[in-house]
């Protein structure tokens, strides 16, 4: 299959198990936030944002530039991941001693700490399970973590929300977090060895120890002060303002996070195609990206204007005791259109030996983060930190595009009326969507609106009938990838 069908296999692979993955992650969220009130919401979050901020130091990058080599050269496979492998055990055990000590200095209390330990469980088998798979993306194959992806939400739906319809409390639906890494682990470990039939031995090579840090540098950086953009706000507002606004800030989160899958999904597949064709094929590239940010463009405009309009009534979902989190979704949800084309214009440059580019750019970019939550937080708490989130991303994508011109060349000609007609379509339904807000159960206006938006922006060429057909083939076609 060539590399075009290959992108569209992968995309609908990973894209279905995605949707069935954030429906499930949200539909906990949803049970899990009503359950347990914005105050204790706020440790649960509070603590899985620490353990993921120091995940980065196990990883150090390594995935992305695992995928990217094994997608150049199949036959290294299994020493690049061995290496990794070697070299991801000690800083394993370095990065569970800081956390220790630093959930310990901080001083949070008896149950926060808690919840801090257990998840650390699931810090570390996510990270050899992200090893894993990005040797598979590498093959461009997805399928599997597709699969697993869908399978992890249900464990911890099932174990989470039934520990705490028992009595068991945040605990023990933390740990139902590390009962599913447990098993993302272990199929990881097995698809890789058994149905890829990658050898899984540690390599120890001083000298290649040495290129893989040369390399992969700029990805660690960059990865650490992505970390720190991302999830560093949770524990500022905890700090700042207290865990009951870490639990209505993560209202906003979580749901900008879950439309995440689009965008991930879409560049999961395009990665390792992007970095074939920078070096064999540099007209396809050009086109493979472009048509990454229009696709990408097309599906958040109504997201964003419909999720804006509606904040109200989707903050509802959560109980009154959530309405204050309508503002900082509204704001928050605004930096959804530059969230989503900062994924292919990060991959962009990653997948074309910029990286160090893209790592100063989200140096700047966390900077300016730290600085403006310092500010904005201490002053307007869970809004604050929306704002900066609006205007970090705005200014990662004003950055991202500088750079992937140098690369690719100008390529705005062919954006710009997709944009405008997207755009276009997105306030036609808008329209409907503000007048009947009020009438319409908010599941049937979203469906509604969805069907007007994409009827409003077929009839404005903005997709063409080539599009669908395209789309729809790459659910059929079950060909071998």
């Amino acid at each position: 299959m060539n590399k075009v069908s290959s992108i569209a296999k992968n995309t609908s692979y990973l894209t279905l198990a995605l949707i069935f993955q954030k429906i499930i992650s949200f539909t906990y969220f949803t049970l899990l936030a009503r359950f347990i009130g914005p105050e204790y919401l706020g440790k649960y979050y509070l603590a899985i944002s620490l353990t993921t901020i120091f995940a980065i130091f196990i990883d150090l990058g390594f995935a992305n530039v695992l995928t990217r080599e094994v997608a150049k050269n199949k036959k290294d496979s299994s020493k690049w991941l061995g290496s990794i492998l070697a070299l991801k055990i000690p800083l394993s055990l370095l990065t569970i001693i800081a956390l220790l000590i630093i959930v310990n200095i901080i001083g949070y209390d008896t149950l926060t700490k808690t919840l801090v330990y257990v998840s650390a469980i699931s810090m570390v088998l996510d990270s050899f399970t992200n090893t894993f798979f990005a040797t598979t993306r590498g093959c461009h194959n997805l399928k599997y973590e597709s699969v697993a992806s869908v399978i992890f939400q249900l464990i911890v739906l099932f174990f989470g929300y039934g520990a705490l319809l028992l009595g068991g409390g945040l605990i023990y639906a933390m740990i139902a977090l590390a009962i599913a890494s447990v098993f993302n682990f272990m199929y990881s470990f097995t698809i890789v060895y058994k149905k890829l039939k990658i050898p899984i031995k540690l390599h120890f090579d001083k000298v290649f120890f040495k290129k893989i840090f040369i390399i992969t540098w700029p990805f660690a950086l960059f990865a650490i002060f992505q970390r720190l953009y991302t999830y560093l706000d949770s524990v500022l507002l905890s700090i700042f303002s207290g865990d009951v606004q870490v639990g209505l800030y993560q209202v906003a989160f979580k749901i900008i996070y879950a439309l995440q899958f689009l965008p991930l999904a879409f560049t999961a597949s395009v990665y390792p195609a992007l970095s074939y064709y920078w070096q064999e094929n540099k007209d396809q590239l050009l086109i493979t990206f472009r048509r990454a940010l229009n696709y990408l463009m097309i599906i958040s405009l109504p997201i964003v204007t419909g999720v804006f309009i509606l904040a109200d009534k989707v903050v509802l979902l959560f109980e009154d005791d959530y309405s204050l989190a309508t503002w900082p979704l509204r704001i928050s949800i605004l930096s959804l259109f530059f969230i989503f084309l900062n994924f292919p214009l990060g991959s962009l440059l990653n997948a074309c030996d910029a990286q160090r580019k893209n790592t100063r750019n989200m140096i700047i970019v966390t900077i300016s983060s730290i600085i403006l939550n310092l500010f904005l937080i201490y002053r307007y708490q869970a809004v604050g930190a929306s704002i900066t989130v609006f205007v970090t991303n705005f200014l990662m994508f004003v950055l991202g595009v500088r750079e992937s011109r140098k690369i690719i060349g100008p390529y705005g000609r062919k954006t710009w009326p997709i944009f405008f007609k997207a755009l276009t379509s997105s306030l036609i339904m808008a329209v409907f969507v503000y007048y009947f807000k009020n009438s319409i159960n908010i599941f049937i206006l979203s469906i509604i609106g969805a069907i007007i938006y994409f009827s409003s922006l077929f009839m404005l060429g903005g997709i063409k009938k080539e599009d669908l057909i395209s789309i729809w083939q790459s659910f059929v076609n079950r060909k071998k990838v």
